[in-house]
């Protein structure tokens, strides 16, 4: 019988590993307490991971041991072991976890670590948490037995290029389920071997980990340090505000303090304890495709999953926990989707978070006002979708307006004009370019306040025809506009709605020149100094709505209509321009798409007509 060596393999890591690590052993961070708790959140993590499979495979916990996570300093060996009793990996999951970084985000996260002076606040956003160990290691050895299993594996890597993995021993050092992590320190780490350090990182970040976090002291005795108590379980009136914050920066593993907290505990047809945070800054995957939200499911304190959609899309940024007495601990994921109690949770959830943003908006201000700034365009997005709200969550919104910031729209319905029956908007892509836009001169005039919309977001809420306390908004891109009824702030001015050409000819001969480049040509009622303007017509959608299907190629290709201010002296003189009659006509529709936002269709063909008619006028003179 011939006994076969295990043999030691070694890859290489991806790409962006390589990056990663390089940027980190050789960068210098002013908090490097965080690898510690990177790595007792993995291991909480596949503690849940094994209590979770073991509701449907209890012979995976075969020996009776709980899932724990215990914490060995050694200082003579100059090294930091953290190990968990959970799920474990096998060989290919050692490769795929350790080897890989499959989430996204992470070249943003790279590029964004070379340009910051101190990158620890980004630790933790990106799904790298276990790679901070590198900061206080100069080498990891990772042996890991998969439940069930009986093969171990060992990992381990300096930091370099690549990684070793082979098959480990089966002495007493080898896990007999889960994972053992044991850091090499290098010599300016070795504050990281003393007691009273790793039990003060543990009380603030992982003092509400579900699963006892034991040190073990030089005489091998091990000893509890955390409370490993589920927070969102106990009576408000037992926690202190303190105790909220380091629970949302254990929940969320988040770095910011919250702007809103929500605990309570629902009773009757179904009971579950809720504890919710609102972040005071974006987290990174804000923005992700999918908008899944991050609250985290709980069955009786067993941790089900963070993939629920517990609460709708617009709210994907809150960050928390939902514990229900009554769901079936053996959930797939076709019953999440389908579970009429998670239906009705959501529901419930959702409904009191909108009336706490509420509470917060009127008693706290300031408080409001941090979560607006961060998430008023994702929460604009429950004004298209969720029509059940939609009155509450356009009462809750903050406009920069003509009139000013934060305003509301009670505040704007409270301050319209004699005659205003709507209320106006203005959506394109910055502040700057909205109030220089011509379709706000002649409500202007008239003291009308106009919203302005920045977010792509609104060109789509705005689109669901809405109304608020009974009056509808109307864009200053689209339809007929009619302020004849709202009087003006100047009355001497008033005598300037009388033509002072002929509109019959002047728009015919505009049609004739443009061709079917516009929809339409017609006098415009929403300016006063400018030219010319483009909107869209009573159907369809708003010009900024147009613009941004256009930029992803899904656009209907409306044709403009074109609007002309009859009394401009530019458009009198088309009549009477001759062979510039042409070059005028092209010129009052390529100035509106640039003040739009927009190029010329032909900006050569744009360069030489403004260059014919500079030169016109000037020889001329």
């Amino acid at each position: 019988m011939t006994t076969i060596e295990p043999t030691v393999e070694a890859q290489p890591f991806q790409a962006e590993v390589s990056e990663l690590l390089n940027l980190m052993v050789h960068s210098v961070y002013s908090e490097t307490d965080i690898f510690l708790r990177e790595l007792i959140s993995n291991a909480s993590d596949a503690c849940d991971k094994l209590r979770y499979e073991a509701i449907a495979n209890p012979a995976l916990i075969g020996d009776g041991e709980l899932p724990k996570i215990r914490i060995i300093p050694d200082k003579n060996a100059n090294t930091l072991t953290i190990t968990d009793t959970g799920i474990g990996m096998d060989r290919q999951e050692l490769i795929d976890n350790l080897g890989t970084i499959a989430r996204s985000g992470t070249k943003s996260f790279v590029s964004r670590l070379k340009e910051a002076k101190d990158g620890i606040g980004l630790i933790g956003q990106f799904g790298v948490g276990f790679y901070s160990a590198f900061m206080v290691a100069e080498r990891i050895v990772v042996t890991s037995r998969r439940a069930g299993s009986e093969e171990a594996w060992t990992w381990s890597s300096a930091g370099g290029s690549g990684f070793e993995i082979a098959l480990a021993d089966n002495d007493a050092q080898t896990p007999r389920r889960g994972t053992n992590i044991v850091l090499h320190l290098k010599k300016d780490a070795a504050k990281y071997l003393e007691a009273y350090e790793i039990e003060r990182i543990v009380r603030a970040y992982s003092d509400n980990i579900q699963f006892p976090i034991e040190l073990v002291d030089d005489q091998g005795e091990a000893k509890q340090i955390n409370s490993a108590s589920a927070l969102w379980q106990r009576p408000k009136s037992e926690l202190k505000p303190d105790d909220y914050k380091e629970a949302y920066k254990s929940i969320a593993g988040a770095f910011d303090e919250p702007a809103m907290t929500l605990h309570y505990r629902a009773e009757g047809r179904y009971s579950y304890a809720v504890l919710l945070f609102a972040p005071s800054t974006k987290p990174f995957d804000l923005f992700d495709p999918a908008r899944k939200g991050k609250v985290k499911l709980y069955v009786r304190r067993v941790f089900i999953t963070d993939d629920a959609d517990l609460l709708p899309a617009y709210l994907r940024f809150i960050r928390g926990v939902i514990d229900s007495e009554d769901l079936p601990l053996n959930l797939s994921r076709e019953m999440l989707q389908n579970n009429p109690q998670l239906v009705q949770i959501r529901k419930a959830v959702t409904g009191r978070i909108v009336s706490e943003l509420e509470t917060l908006a009127d008693k706290q201000p300031e408080e409001f006002a941090k979560v607006w700034e961060a998430f008023g365009s994702i929460i604009k997005e429950g004004i298209y979708e969720d029509f059940e709200r939609r009155e509450k969550l356009l009462a809750l919104s903050r406009f920069t307006t003509t009139a000013g910031e934060k305003r509301t729209l009670k505040q704007y319905v409270a301050d319209l004009k004699p005659n205003q029956t709507e209320i106006y908007f203005l959506a394109g892509d910055s502040i700057e370019r909205l109030k220089s836009n011509p379709k706000l001169e002649s409500a202007t005039a008239r003291g009308i306040e106009v919203l302005l919309l920045t977010d792509p977001v609104d060109a789509f809420w705005t689109s669901a025809r809405l109304d608020f306390d009974g009056k509808p908004l109307k864009s200053l891109s689209q339809g007929d506009i009619d302020f004849s009824l709202i009087p003006l702030l100047d009355d001497s001015k008033k005598d300037e709605g009388k033509p002072a050409a002929d509109e019959v000819n002047i728009i015919a001969a505009i049609k004739l020149h443009l061709g079917d480049r516009v929809a339409d040509v017609r006098a415009s009622q929403r300016l006063t100094a400018s030219a010319s303007c483009l909107v869209a017509g009573s159907h369809g959608p708003d010009r900024e709505l147009e613009r941004l299907l256009a930029q992803q190629s899904r656009g209907v290709g409306t044709k403009p209509i074109l609007e002309i201010n009859l009394r401009h002296p530019l458009v009198a003189a088309i009549p009477q321009a001759g062979d510039n009659a042409a070059d005028l006509s092209f010129l009052l529709l390529e100035q509106a798409q640039i003040l739009d936002g927009e190029l010329p269709e032909d900006p050569a063909a744009f360069a030489s007509r403004l260059n014919r008619l500079v030169m016109g006028g000037l020889s001329k003179g």
